[in-house]
């Protein structure tokens, strides 16, 4: 396919070679397309950031939008300047990836994902539909996320200067599953091949390889060895 013709390529983007770019897609001035990557249509790539005046997010410069081979970039996404997708990775319709985030080799990021300022989502992760990743967020290699979980990073809620210094979303260690509905509270660690049950509200640091339910969230037992991805699970 190519470019289309109602495309907007600015000057100053790189395009690899056997890049598809949809009707009305824009791709911003900086932008890095490595080869393979497919750009579905009205999708915004290398997107420039309006911040509040209160806004946590950090201000100034950013560097290029870069996306691997072989990406894809779907209907109506829009991805910030400043961050890197991997080769390979899939961004789903309508999802909203921000500035100065990492997204790794392989990754699906779901519809209607949005993936805050500052998060680092590793290689193999399955982001699913209509979740939220809060800035500041750290997901590592293998990573599942369910259909909309919320994750959070200010206790504060935006009272006090105070909460900069003490903003930050969760960690998600290696492995982990995260359940449909699930509710992150900021800062908590999820440690490696942990599992939390749909609907839990997680106020507290999650023991590795443990299964965790409820409101507030409980250790119920541990993950069988079968389910254990070191095990073939």
């Amino acid at each position: 396919m190519g470019v289309h013709p109602t495309a907007i390529v600015e000057d100053g983007a790189v395009l690899g070679a056997d890049v598809e770019i949809g009707p009305y897609a824009v791709v911003r001035a900086g932008t890095v397309l490595g080869d393979g990557v497919v750009v579905g249509e009205h999708a915004v790539l290398g997107k420039r950031p309006k911040l509040g005046p209160r806004s946590t997010a950090a201000a100034g410069e950013l560097g290029p939008l870069e996306v691997g081979a072989g990406a894809t970039i779907s209907t109506q996404a829009v991805v910030y300047a400043g961050t890197a997708i991997g080769e390979g990775a899939i961004i789903g319709d309508q999802a909203f990836v921000r500035e100065r985030c990492r997204v790794g080799a392989g990754t699906v990021i779901g519809r209607g994902v949005t993936v805050e300022n500052d998060t680092v989502i590793g290689a193999g992760c399955r982001v699913q539909s209509q979740s939220y990743i809060t800035a500041k967020s750290v997901l590592e290699d293998d990573v599942f996320i369910a259909p909309c979980v919320v994750t959070t990073n200010d206790n504060l809620m935006g009272r006090t200067e105070r909460r900069h210094a003490l903003t930050k979303g969760p960690t998600i260690r290696r492995g982990a599953r995260i359940g449909g509905a699930v509710v992150l509270c900021p800062g908590i660690e999820v440690g490696e091949e942990a599992f939390i049950g749909a609907g839990a509200v997680v106020t507290r640091d999650v023991p590795a390889g443990t299964v965790l339910v409820g409101v507030p969230a409980r250790v119920l037992r541990d993950v069988p060895d079968d389910e254990l991805r070191a095990n073939g699970g």
